[in-house]
């Protein structure tokens, strides 16, 4: 079934990405009113977290979309925005809070997803998968055609 549908992975990375990439370049064309939203919140060095924050929705989307290195990504990705539900949406008595606080819950699985089971066929990692197994299968050929040789 998976074969079948290569595309389906890509797709799913892509939305997922996309959420993040938007969300890294708002904040790149508002730092300052995003360090005052991260100072509002009582977290502490908003300068320090605004930076992190942008290269991990930034380069994390990026990364994403394209498929490289997507299960350590999506693993980091899937702590920042669990700490981002816990610094920005914790206060559960507010109804938006906990719809924003399941939202970044529910966008967790969908990165524990691609940590577990990886960027699908369509993807950086997988063309490089497939090209280390080349080389390994040329190694092994290699190997076989000396040992035969002796």
């Amino acid at each position: 079934m998976l074969n079948k549908t290569p595309y389906i992975g890509a797709v799913g990375r892509i939305l997922i990405a996309a959420l993040f990439l938007i969300s890294g370049l708002g904040k790149i064309a508002a730092p300052a009113m995003m360090q005052g939203i991260i100072a509002s919140a009582g977290l502490p060095f908003p300068l320090l977290a605004l930076l992190v924050a942008i290269v991990i929705e930034v380069v994390g989307g990026i990364f994403l979309i394209l498929g490289y290195q997507s299960r350590i990504v999506a693993s980091v990705m899937a702590v920042f925005t669990v700490a981002a539900a816990l610094g920005f949406h914790r206060n559960f008595a507010d109804q938006n809070a906990m719809a924003h606080f399941l939202k970044n819950i529910s966008i967790t699985g969908g990165l524990l997803q691609i940590a577990a089971f990886g960027a699908g066929s369509f993807s950086i990692d997988s063309h490089l998968a497939k090209s280390d197994l080349t080389r390994q299968g040329l190694a092994l050929d290699k190997h076989h055609q000396q040992r035969a040789n002796i």
